[in-house]
Protein backbone atom coordinates (compact mmCIF):
# COMPACT_ATOMS: atom_id res chain seq x y z
CA UNK A 1 0.00 0.00 0.00
CA UNK A 2 1.23 3.61 -0.80
CA UNK A 3 2.08 5.31 2.14
CA UNK A 4 0.92 8.60 0.91
CA UNK A 5 -2.51 7.36 0.53
CA UNK A 6 -4.18 8.21 4.18
CA UNK A 7 -2.51 11.68 3.74
CA UNK A 8 -4.47 11.99 0.52
CA UNK A 9 -7.50 11.00 2.07
CA UNK A 10 -7.03 13.12 4.80
CA UNK A 11 -6.23 16.27 2.66
CA UNK A 12 -9.45 15.04 0.09
CA UNK A 13 -11.67 15.59 3.49
CA UNK A 14 -10.31 18.63 4.54
CA UNK A 15 -10.67 20.04 1.05
CA UNK A 16 -14.27 18.95 0.81
CA UNK A 17 -14.67 19.96 4.44
CA UNK A 18 -13.56 23.49 3.47
CA UNK A 19 -15.56 23.56 0.25
CA UNK A 20 -18.94 22.62 2.32
CA UNK A 21 -17.96 25.38 4.64
CA UNK A 22 -17.61 27.77 1.80
CA UNK A 23 -21.07 26.91 0.27
CA UNK A 24 -22.84 27.06 3.45
CA UNK A 25 -21.31 30.66 3.84
CA UNK A 26 -22.42 32.00 0.69
CA UNK A 27 -25.56 30.44 1.65
CA UNK A 28 -25.99 32.07 4.54
CA UNK A 29 -24.44 35.45 3.18
CA UNK A 30 -27.31 35.18 0.60
CA UNK A 31 -30.55 34.93 3.01
CA UNK A 32 -29.01 37.28 5.36
CA UNK A 33 -28.95 39.80 1.36
CA UNK A 34 -32.63 38.78 1.43
CA UNK A 35 -33.41 39.82 4.78
CA UNK A 36 -31.34 42.75 4.46
CA UNK A 37 -33.72 44.06 1.49
CA UNK A 38 -36.39 43.62 3.45
CA UNK A 39 -35.51 45.84 5.93
CA UNK A 40 -33.92 43.74 8.82
CA UNK A 41 -30.31 43.01 9.90
CA UNK A 42 -29.58 39.50 11.01
CA UNK A 43 -29.84 38.61 14.39
CA UNK A 44 -30.25 34.76 14.32
CA UNK A 45 -28.28 32.13 13.61
CA UNK A 46 -29.04 30.07 10.56
CA UNK A 47 -28.86 26.30 11.81
CA UNK A 48 -32.13 24.89 10.82
CA UNK A 49 -31.35 22.24 7.64
CA UNK A 50 -34.10 21.53 5.42
CA UNK A 51 -35.19 18.11 7.22
CA UNK A 52 -34.99 20.57 10.12
CA UNK A 53 -37.80 22.69 8.85
CA UNK A 54 -40.31 20.48 7.10
CA UNK A 55 -39.80 18.67 10.68
CA UNK A 56 -40.80 21.89 12.49
CA UNK A 57 -44.03 22.42 9.80
CA UNK A 58 -45.03 18.79 10.32
CA UNK A 59 -44.81 18.91 14.27
CA UNK A 60 -46.22 22.10 14.41
CA UNK A 61 -49.46 20.64 13.17
CA UNK A 62 -49.03 17.65 15.35
CA UNK A 63 -51.03 15.43 13.75
CA UNK A 64 -52.17 12.39 15.86
CA UNK A 65 -51.92 14.40 18.79
CA UNK A 66 -54.51 16.90 17.23
CA UNK A 67 -56.78 14.45 15.94
CA UNK A 68 -56.57 12.70 19.40
CA UNK A 69 -56.98 15.89 21.39
CA UNK A 70 -60.20 17.08 19.01
CA UNK A 71 -61.35 13.70 18.03
CA UNK A 72 -64.48 14.29 20.21
CA UNK A 73 -66.08 17.34 18.77
CA UNK A 74 -66.83 16.06 15.57
CA UNK A 75 -67.69 12.38 16.61
CA UNK A 76 -70.14 13.58 19.47
CA UNK A 77 -71.48 16.99 17.36
CA UNK A 78 -72.08 15.28 14.07
CA UNK A 79 -71.12 11.66 14.46
CA UNK A 80 -68.73 9.26 12.84
CA UNK A 81 -69.76 10.58 9.01
CA UNK A 82 -68.96 14.04 10.25
CA UNK A 83 -65.86 12.99 11.71
CA UNK A 84 -64.80 11.56 8.31
CA UNK A 85 -65.66 14.04 6.07
CA UNK A 86 -65.54 17.20 7.78
CA UNK A 87 -61.84 16.59 7.17
CA UNK A 88 -60.97 16.03 3.86
CA UNK A 89 -63.23 19.19 3.09
CA UNK A 90 -61.22 21.06 5.53
CA UNK A 91 -57.96 19.63 4.57
CA UNK A 92 -58.57 20.90 0.80
CA UNK A 93 -60.06 24.37 1.83
CA UNK A 94 -56.84 24.17 3.95
CA UNK A 95 -54.55 23.26 1.21
CA UNK A 96 -55.51 26.44 -0.75
CA UNK A 97 -54.86 28.69 2.70
CA UNK A 98 -51.36 26.80 3.04
CA UNK A 99 -50.79 27.74 -0.49
CA UNK A 100 -50.95 31.40 -0.54
CA UNK A 101 -49.54 31.71 2.76
CA UNK A 102 -46.42 30.13 1.61
CA UNK A 103 -46.69 32.33 -1.14
CA UNK A 104 -46.19 35.43 0.95
CA UNK A 105 -43.59 33.94 3.36
CA UNK A 106 -41.74 33.04 -0.07
CA UNK A 107 -41.13 36.54 -0.30
CA UNK A 108 -41.09 37.96 2.94
CA UNK A 109 -38.74 35.37 4.49
CA UNK A 110 -38.56 37.19 7.95
CA UNK A 111 -39.26 35.87 11.88
CA UNK A 112 -42.28 38.74 11.80
CA UNK A 113 -44.19 36.40 9.18
CA UNK A 114 -47.11 37.51 7.94
CA UNK A 115 -47.45 40.22 10.43
CA UNK A 116 -44.16 41.97 8.51
CA UNK A 117 -45.83 41.12 5.25
CA UNK A 118 -48.74 42.57 5.73
CA UNK A 119 -47.57 46.25 6.29
CA UNK A 120 -45.48 46.05 2.91
CA UNK A 121 -48.53 45.24 1.22
CA UNK A 122 -50.53 48.23 1.40
CA UNK A 123 -50.02 51.67 0.87
CA UNK A 124 -47.68 53.17 3.29
CA UNK A 125 -50.46 55.41 5.03
CA UNK A 126 -52.12 52.04 6.08
CA UNK A 127 -48.89 50.35 7.39
CA UNK A 128 -49.18 50.67 11.32
CA UNK A 129 -53.15 50.13 11.83
CA UNK A 130 -52.51 47.36 9.41
CA UNK A 131 -49.53 46.11 11.06
CA UNK A 132 -50.80 46.43 14.34
CA UNK A 133 -54.39 44.54 14.09
CA UNK A 134 -52.54 41.36 12.17
CA UNK A 135 -50.00 41.41 14.89
CA UNK A 136 -52.13 41.42 17.55
CA UNK A 137 -54.67 38.71 16.17
CA UNK A 138 -51.74 36.91 14.96
CA UNK A 139 -50.56 36.76 18.97
CA UNK A 140 -53.70 36.00 19.86
CA UNK A 141 -54.12 33.44 17.77
CA UNK A 142 -50.96 32.08 18.73
CA UNK A 143 -50.75 32.41 22.52
CA UNK A 144 -54.31 30.71 22.68
CA UNK A 145 -52.65 27.48 20.22
CA UNK A 146 -50.07 27.37 22.92
CA UNK A 147 -52.50 27.44 25.85
CA UNK A 148 -55.02 24.46 23.81
CA UNK A 149 -52.75 22.38 22.63
CA UNK A 150 -50.66 22.12 26.09
CA UNK A 151 -54.24 21.94 27.78
CA UNK A 152 -54.74 19.19 25.37
CA UNK A 153 -51.72 17.58 26.27
CA UNK A 154 -52.91 17.97 30.24
CA UNK A 155 -55.66 15.99 29.16
CA UNK A 156 -53.95 13.24 27.22
CA UNK A 157 -52.42 12.66 29.92
CA UNK A 158 -54.64 12.25 33.26
CA UNK A 159 -56.39 10.19 30.24
CA UNK A 160 -54.34 7.95 30.36
CA UNK A 161 -54.24 7.81 34.48
CA UNK A 162 -58.23 6.99 34.02
CA UNK A 163 -57.83 4.19 31.64
CA UNK A 164 -54.49 2.84 33.48
CA UNK A 165 -57.10 2.87 37.15
CA UNK A 166 -60.02 1.06 35.34
CA UNK A 167 -61.82 4.84 35.58
CA UNK A 168 -61.47 4.36 39.22
CA UNK A 169 -60.00 8.30 39.35
CA UNK A 170 -61.48 11.73 38.95
CA UNK A 171 -59.52 14.44 37.39
CA UNK A 172 -60.48 17.64 38.70
CA UNK A 173 -59.81 21.01 36.82
CA UNK A 174 -57.71 21.71 39.39
CA UNK A 175 -55.12 19.18 38.69
CA UNK A 176 -55.41 19.79 34.60
CA UNK A 177 -54.52 23.58 35.42
CA UNK A 178 -51.60 22.22 37.06
CA UNK A 179 -50.18 20.10 35.04
CA UNK A 180 -51.33 22.58 32.39
CA UNK A 181 -48.50 25.46 33.84
CA UNK A 182 -45.96 22.96 34.66
CA UNK A 183 -45.46 21.28 31.27
CA UNK A 184 -45.67 25.19 30.04
CA UNK A 185 -42.74 26.14 32.04
CA UNK A 186 -40.62 22.98 30.94
CA UNK A 187 -41.60 23.83 27.40
CA UNK A 188 -40.21 27.74 28.45
CA UNK A 189 -36.96 25.80 29.68
CA UNK A 190 -36.36 23.97 26.37
CA UNK A 191 -37.01 26.59 24.59
CA UNK A 192 -34.27 29.22 26.30
CA UNK A 193 -31.26 26.57 24.27
CA UNK A 194 -29.87 27.76 21.84
CA UNK A 195 -30.59 27.87 17.96
CA UNK A 196 -28.52 24.69 17.27
CA UNK A 197 -29.53 22.74 19.68
CA UNK A 198 -33.07 23.36 18.85
CA UNK A 199 -32.62 22.80 15.42
CA UNK A 200 -31.26 19.31 16.10
CA UNK A 201 -33.99 18.66 18.91
CA UNK A 202 -36.79 19.15 16.17
CA UNK A 203 -34.76 17.38 13.20
CA UNK A 204 -36.38 14.23 14.52
CA UNK A 205 -40.32 15.65 15.00
CA UNK A 206 -41.39 14.54 12.37
CA UNK A 207 -40.10 10.61 12.07
CA UNK A 208 -42.21 10.28 15.60
CA UNK A 209 -45.43 12.33 14.41
CA UNK A 210 -45.67 10.41 11.47
CA UNK A 211 -44.33 6.81 12.57
CA UNK A 212 -46.53 7.01 15.21
CA UNK A 213 -49.81 7.50 13.27
CA UNK A 214 -49.35 4.86 10.95
CA UNK A 215 -48.13 2.55 13.51
CA UNK A 216 -51.76 2.72 14.92
CA UNK A 217 -53.37 2.54 11.69
CA UNK A 218 -51.86 -0.83 11.23
CA UNK A 219 -52.39 -2.01 14.62
CA UNK A 220 -55.76 -0.77 14.61
CA UNK A 221 -56.67 -2.44 11.08
CA UNK A 222 -54.88 -5.50 12.46
CA UNK A 223 -56.20 -6.02 15.65
CA UNK A 224 -60.09 -5.50 15.01
CA UNK A 225 -61.85 -8.51 13.53
CA UNK A 226 -63.22 -8.08 10.09
CA UNK A 227 -66.91 -9.25 11.47
CA UNK A 228 -66.66 -5.79 14.20
CA UNK A 229 -65.98 -3.52 11.87
CA UNK A 230 -68.41 -0.80 11.20
CA UNK A 231 -70.20 -0.54 7.35
CA UNK A 232 -69.12 2.24 4.87
CA UNK A 233 -72.45 3.93 5.49
CA UNK A 234 -71.40 4.10 8.91
CA UNK A 235 -68.11 5.43 8.09
CA UNK A 236 -69.45 7.62 5.21
CA UNK A 237 -73.22 7.46 5.31
CA UNK A 238 -76.40 8.74 6.75
CA UNK A 239 -75.99 5.71 8.89
CA UNK A 240 -73.05 7.76 10.70
CA UNK A 241 -74.87 10.95 11.36
CA UNK A 242 -75.51 11.75 14.49
CA UNK A 243 -76.65 15.28 15.80
CA UNK A 244 -75.81 15.86 19.40
CA UNK A 245 -76.04 19.65 19.78
CA UNK A 246 -79.17 19.56 21.65
CA UNK A 247 -81.19 22.15 19.27
CA UNK A 248 -79.18 23.22 15.91
CA UNK A 249 -79.89 21.54 12.78
CA UNK A 250 -78.70 18.81 11.33
CA UNK A 251 -76.40 20.97 8.76
CA UNK A 252 -74.76 22.91 11.39
CA UNK A 253 -73.98 20.02 13.43
CA UNK A 254 -72.40 18.29 10.57
CA UNK A 255 -70.27 21.15 10.09
CA UNK A 256 -69.01 21.11 13.33
CA UNK A 257 -66.54 18.29 12.92
CA UNK A 258 -64.53 21.01 10.95
CA UNK A 259 -62.98 22.05 14.53
CA UNK A 260 -60.79 18.94 14.23
CA UNK A 261 -59.19 19.83 10.63
CA UNK A 262 -59.01 23.46 11.41
CA UNK A 263 -57.46 23.64 14.58
CA UNK A 264 -54.73 20.56 13.72
CA UNK A 265 -54.17 22.86 10.37
CA UNK A 266 -53.39 25.75 11.58
CA UNK A 267 -50.59 28.06 12.61
CA UNK A 268 -49.15 27.54 8.96
CA UNK A 269 -47.15 30.89 9.40
CA UNK A 270 -45.17 29.23 12.18
CA UNK A 271 -42.19 28.17 9.85
CA UNK A 272 -42.17 31.95 8.82
CA UNK A 273 -41.24 33.13 12.42
CA UNK A 274 -38.12 30.80 12.11
CA UNK A 275 -37.27 31.85 8.82
CA UNK A 276 -34.51 34.12 9.97
CA UNK A 277 -32.75 30.72 11.72
CA UNK A 278 -33.31 28.67 8.38
CA UNK A 279 -31.25 28.35 5.59
CA UNK A 280 -31.91 28.88 2.12
CA UNK A 281 -35.60 30.28 4.06
CA UNK A 282 -37.22 31.70 1.14
CA UNK A 283 -37.18 27.99 -0.45
CA UNK A 284 -37.15 26.20 2.58
CA UNK A 285 -39.97 27.37 4.47
CA UNK A 286 -42.83 27.70 2.15
CA UNK A 287 -41.37 24.32 0.49
CA UNK A 288 -42.17 22.82 4.28
CA UNK A 289 -45.42 24.41 4.90
CA UNK A 290 -46.70 23.14 1.51
CA UNK A 291 -45.73 19.97 2.14
CA UNK A 292 -46.51 19.85 5.93
CA UNK A 293 -50.26 20.87 4.75
CA UNK A 294 -50.46 18.11 2.14
CA UNK A 295 -49.50 15.59 4.33
CA UNK A 296 -51.09 16.42 6.97
CA UNK A 297 -54.17 16.46 5.35
CA UNK A 298 -53.87 13.09 3.34
CA UNK A 299 -52.57 10.86 6.39
CA UNK A 300 -55.27 12.51 8.67
CA UNK A 301 -57.97 11.37 6.61
CA UNK A 302 -56.63 7.87 6.70
CA UNK A 303 -56.45 7.68 10.13
CA UNK A 304 -59.55 9.56 10.44
CA UNK A 305 -61.47 7.08 8.55
CA UNK A 306 -59.54 3.88 10.27
CA UNK A 307 -60.53 5.43 13.64
CA UNK A 308 -64.34 5.28 12.75
CA UNK A 309 -63.99 2.16 10.75
CA UNK A 310 -62.72 0.25 13.87
CA UNK A 311 -64.67 2.18 16.85
CA UNK A 312 -67.15 -0.30 18.62
CA UNK A 313 -70.93 1.56 19.65
CA UNK A 314 -70.40 5.26 19.84
CA UNK A 315 -72.16 5.04 23.51
CA UNK A 316 -68.69 3.40 24.97
CA UNK A 317 -67.05 6.19 23.49
CA UNK A 318 -67.46 8.88 26.11
CA UNK A 319 -66.51 7.56 29.29
CA UNK A 320 -64.98 8.60 31.72
CA UNK A 321 -61.30 9.12 30.53
CA UNK A 322 -62.59 12.31 28.00
CA UNK A 323 -60.95 10.53 24.70
CA UNK A 324 -62.50 8.27 22.72
CA UNK A 325 -59.39 8.07 20.48
CA UNK A 326 -57.76 6.52 23.24
CA UNK A 327 -60.61 3.90 24.20
CA UNK A 328 -60.64 2.96 20.56
CA UNK A 329 -57.20 2.05 20.88
CA UNK A 330 -57.67 0.21 24.56
CA UNK A 331 -61.05 -1.30 23.16
CA UNK A 332 -58.56 -3.08 20.18
CA UNK A 333 -55.48 -3.04 21.28
CA UNK A 334 -55.98 -3.79 25.04
CA UNK A 335 -55.19 -1.42 27.54
CA UNK A 336 -51.27 -2.11 28.03
CA UNK A 337 -50.55 -1.92 24.15
CA UNK A 338 -53.04 1.44 24.19
CA UNK A 339 -51.39 3.17 26.75
CA UNK A 340 -47.98 2.29 25.39
CA UNK A 341 -48.87 4.16 21.69
CA UNK A 342 -50.49 6.77 23.97
CA UNK A 343 -47.40 7.43 25.51
CA UNK A 344 -45.83 8.78 21.88
CA UNK A 345 -48.95 10.15 20.88
CA UNK A 346 -48.65 12.29 23.97
CA UNK A 347 -44.83 13.17 22.65
CA UNK A 348 -46.42 14.44 19.14
CA UNK A 349 -48.14 16.54 21.56
CA UNK A 350 -45.50 17.88 23.50
CA UNK A 351 -43.38 18.83 20.25
CA UNK A 352 -46.56 20.90 19.24
CA UNK A 353 -45.85 22.97 22.20
CA UNK A 354 -42.68 23.07 21.49
CA UNK A 355 -42.25 24.13 18.60
CA UNK A 356 -45.36 26.89 18.85
CA UNK A 357 -43.90 28.11 21.99
CA UNK A 358 -40.99 28.92 20.02
CA UNK A 359 -42.52 30.54 16.68
CA UNK A 360 -44.67 32.25 19.34
CA UNK A 361 -41.95 33.86 20.73
CA UNK A 362 -40.17 34.82 17.68
CA UNK A 363 -43.48 36.79 16.85
CA UNK A 364 -43.46 38.46 20.06
CA UNK A 365 -40.03 39.47 19.67
CA UNK A 366 -40.39 41.05 16.33
CA UNK A 367 -43.97 43.09 17.30
CA UNK A 368 -41.50 44.18 20.11
CA UNK A 369 -39.18 45.61 17.49
CA UNK A 370 -41.08 47.44 16.35
CA UNK A 371 -42.65 48.83 19.29
CA UNK A 372 -46.60 47.46 19.32
CA UNK A 373 -46.14 46.33 22.57
CA UNK A 374 -45.90 49.13 25.77
CA UNK A 375 -42.62 47.50 26.53
CA UNK A 376 -40.29 49.72 25.11
CA UNK A 377 -38.66 47.08 22.76
CA UNK A 378 -37.91 45.10 26.46
CA UNK A 379 -39.12 41.93 24.48
CA UNK A 380 -37.17 42.72 21.11
CA UNK A 381 -33.87 41.81 22.74
CA UNK A 382 -31.75 38.94 21.76
CA UNK A 383 -29.40 36.94 24.61
CA UNK A 384 -26.02 37.26 23.47
CA UNK A 385 -25.40 34.20 25.67
CA UNK A 386 -27.69 31.79 23.38
CA UNK A 387 -28.71 34.25 20.22
CA UNK A 388 -32.38 34.01 20.84
CA UNK A 389 -34.99 36.04 22.21
CA UNK A 390 -35.01 34.68 25.65
CA UNK A 391 -37.04 37.72 27.31
CA UNK A 392 -39.58 36.89 24.59
CA UNK A 393 -39.50 33.31 25.40
CA UNK A 394 -40.58 33.75 29.10
CA UNK A 395 -43.49 36.52 28.05
CA UNK A 396 -45.11 34.08 25.73
CA UNK A 397 -44.99 31.53 28.20
CA UNK A 398 -46.46 33.33 30.68
CA UNK A 399 -49.10 35.14 28.65
CA UNK A 400 -49.89 31.29 27.34
CA UNK A 401 -51.10 30.32 30.91
CA UNK A 402 -53.78 32.52 31.02
CA UNK A 403 -56.19 31.15 28.77
CA UNK A 404 -55.83 27.60 30.08
CA UNK A 405 -57.19 29.06 33.36
CA UNK A 406 -60.94 29.38 31.89
CA UNK A 407 -60.97 25.42 32.99
CA UNK A 408 -61.37 26.93 36.82
CA UNK A 409 -64.46 28.35 35.55
CA UNK A 410 -66.02 26.65 32.96
CA UNK A 411 -64.72 23.18 30.70
CA UNK A 412 -66.76 24.22 27.84
CA UNK A 413 -65.53 27.79 28.29
CA UNK A 414 -61.88 26.71 28.28
CA UNK A 415 -62.85 24.69 25.07
CA UNK A 416 -63.05 27.81 23.42
CA UNK A 417 -59.31 28.33 23.18
CA UNK A 418 -59.29 25.47 20.59
CA UNK A 419 -61.89 27.65 18.22
CA UNK A 420 -60.10 31.27 19.12
CA UNK A 421 -57.21 29.55 18.09
CA UNK A 422 -58.42 28.98 14.55
CA UNK A 423 -60.67 31.97 14.18
CA UNK A 424 -57.74 34.23 15.14
CA UNK A 425 -54.68 32.95 13.40
CA UNK A 426 -56.91 32.56 9.82
CA UNK A 427 -58.22 36.05 10.21
CA UNK A 428 -54.61 37.14 10.57
CA UNK A 429 -53.57 34.86 7.43
CA UNK A 430 -56.35 36.14 4.90
CA UNK A 431 -55.76 40.00 5.68
CA UNK A 432 -52.03 40.00 4.02
CA UNK A 433 -53.64 37.63 1.13
CA UNK A 434 -56.40 40.22 0.69
CA UNK A 435 -54.15 42.57 0.57
CA UNK A 436 -51.50 41.40 -1.87
CA UNK A 437 -54.83 41.53 -4.35
CA UNK A 438 -56.51 44.37 -3.59
CA UNK A 439 -53.66 46.29 -4.00
CA UNK A 440 -51.81 44.58 -6.68
CA UNK A 441 -51.55 47.75 -9.10
CA UNK A 442 -51.51 50.47 -6.25
CA UNK A 443 -47.95 52.56 -7.16
CA UNK A 444 -46.59 52.85 -3.92
CA UNK A 445 -46.81 48.70 -3.31
CA UNK A 446 -43.96 46.55 -4.64
CA UNK A 447 -44.91 43.00 -4.05
CA UNK A 448 -41.87 40.88 -5.63
CA UNK A 449 -42.96 37.50 -5.68
CA UNK A 450 -40.15 34.39 -4.09
CA UNK A 451 -39.04 31.42 -5.43
CA UNK A 452 -42.77 29.73 -4.53
CA UNK A 453 -45.28 31.65 -6.78
CA UNK A 454 -48.36 30.73 -8.32
CA UNK A 455 -48.67 33.52 -10.68
CA UNK A 456 -51.63 36.28 -11.05
CA UNK A 457 -53.32 33.59 -13.64
CA UNK A 458 -56.63 31.82 -12.73
CA UNK A 459 -54.74 28.98 -10.14
CA UNK A 460 -53.34 32.16 -8.07
CA UNK A 461 -56.51 33.95 -7.83
CA UNK A 462 -58.95 30.81 -7.72
CA UNK A 463 -56.49 29.77 -4.53
CA UNK A 464 -56.46 33.32 -2.78
CA UNK A 465 -60.74 34.31 -2.99
CA UNK A 466 -61.57 30.30 -2.02
CA UNK A 467 -59.31 30.54 1.49
CA UNK A 468 -60.33 34.29 1.97
CA UNK A 469 -64.26 33.25 1.68
CA UNK A 470 -64.02 29.60 3.74
CA UNK A 471 -61.78 31.08 6.38
CA UNK A 472 -64.86 34.12 6.80
CA UNK A 473 -67.48 30.87 7.17
CA UNK A 474 -65.87 28.88 9.13
CA UNK A 475 -64.94 32.51 11.81
CA UNK A 476 -68.84 32.53 11.60
CA UNK A 477 -69.36 28.51 12.29
CA UNK A 478 -66.93 28.82 15.40
CA UNK A 479 -68.24 31.70 16.91
CA UNK A 480 -71.66 29.79 17.47
CA UNK A 481 -72.09 27.74 20.60
CA UNK A 482 -71.85 24.28 19.94
CA UNK A 483 -74.70 23.47 22.45
CA UNK A 484 -78.85 24.58 22.66
CA UNK A 485 -80.23 26.16 24.27
CA UNK A 486 -76.95 28.20 25.41
CA UNK A 487 -76.38 28.73 28.88
CA UNK A 488 -73.53 30.83 30.37
CA UNK A 489 -71.95 26.82 31.06
CA UNK A 490 -71.62 26.37 27.29
CA UNK A 491 -71.47 29.33 25.77
CA UNK A 492 -68.75 29.80 23.16
CA UNK A 493 -66.66 32.56 24.54
CA UNK A 494 -64.19 31.89 21.63
CA UNK A 495 -65.84 35.25 19.49
CA UNK A 496 -66.02 37.21 22.59
CA UNK A 497 -62.25 37.14 23.24
CA UNK A 498 -61.73 37.75 19.77
CA UNK A 499 -63.73 40.43 19.64
CA UNK A 500 -62.59 41.99 23.06
CA UNK A 501 -59.16 41.94 21.79
CA UNK A 502 -59.32 43.49 18.74
CA UNK A 503 -61.60 46.69 20.64
CA UNK A 504 -59.24 46.76 23.06
CA UNK A 505 -56.39 46.94 21.04
CA UNK A 506 -58.04 49.42 18.47
CA UNK A 507 -58.80 51.74 21.55
CA UNK A 508 -55.41 50.89 22.84
CA UNK A 509 -53.97 52.04 19.60
CA UNK A 510 -56.31 55.49 18.99
CA UNK A 511 -55.47 56.85 22.09
CA UNK A 512 -51.52 55.49 22.48
CA UNK A 513 -50.19 53.25 20.38
CA UNK A 514 -50.26 55.42 17.62
CA UNK A 515 -47.48 57.90 18.78
CA UNK A 516 -45.00 55.14 19.54
CA UNK A 517 -46.16 52.52 16.58
CA UNK A 518 -45.29 53.40 12.78
CA UNK A 519 -45.70 49.86 12.08
CA UNK A 520 -42.99 46.83 10.91
CA UNK A 521 -39.78 49.18 11.39
CA UNK A 522 -36.11 48.90 9.44
CA UNK A 523 -33.19 48.24 11.49
CA UNK A 524 -30.99 49.00 8.78
CA UNK A 525 -29.04 51.66 8.48
CA UNK A 526 -30.20 53.90 5.28
CA UNK A 527 -32.73 51.36 4.54
CA UNK A 528 -33.84 52.64 1.35
CA UNK A 529 -37.54 52.13 2.21
CA UNK A 530 -36.65 54.47 5.17
CA UNK A 531 -39.11 57.00 4.93
CA UNK A 532 -42.08 54.68 4.84
CA UNK A 533 -41.22 51.51 6.24
CA UNK A 534 -39.93 53.62 9.67
CA UNK A 535 -36.92 55.72 10.53
CA UNK A 536 -33.73 53.12 10.88
CA UNK A 537 -31.76 55.78 12.95
CA UNK A 538 -34.46 55.85 15.91
CA UNK A 539 -35.10 52.02 15.33
CA UNK A 540 -31.83 51.13 15.71
CA UNK A 541 -31.41 53.21 19.10
CA UNK A 542 -34.72 51.10 20.33
CA UNK A 543 -33.73 48.01 19.07
CA UNK A 544 -32.00 46.92 21.71
CA UNK A 545 -30.18 43.62 20.53
CA UNK A 546 -27.17 42.42 21.78
CA UNK A 547 -24.40 41.03 18.58
CA UNK A 548 -22.24 38.07 19.36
Amino acid sequence: MDASGPRNVSAEKQANFKTESVHSRISADDDDKVLEQIGYVPSFRREFSNLATISFAFSIMGLCSSIATTFNTPLTLGGPASVTWCWILGAVMCFTLGSSIAEIVSAFPTCGGLYTASARLCPPKHRAIVGWIVGWLNILGQVAGISSTEFGLANMIWAAVVVAKDGDYVVTSGKVVGLFAGLLAFHGLLNCLATRYLARFTTGFVFVNLGVTALIVIVLLAMTPRSEMHPAKYVFGSDGFVNGTGGWNDGIAFLFGLLSVQWTMTDYDATAHISEEVKRAAYAAPSAIFIAVVGTGLIGWVLNIVLVLCSGPLENLTTASGSAFLEIMALRIGKPGALFLWTFVCLTAFFVCQTALQACSRTVYAFSRDHGLPDRGYFGHVSSWTMTPLRAIWFTTTLSVIPGLLDLASPVAANAIFALTAMALDLSYIIPIFLRRWYRNHPEVNFKPGPFYMGDGLLGWATNVICILWTLFVCVLFSLPTMLPVTAVNMNYASVITGGVVIVSGAWYLLGGRRHYKGPSSNVPHYEDAATFGDPKEKEEQLGVEHA
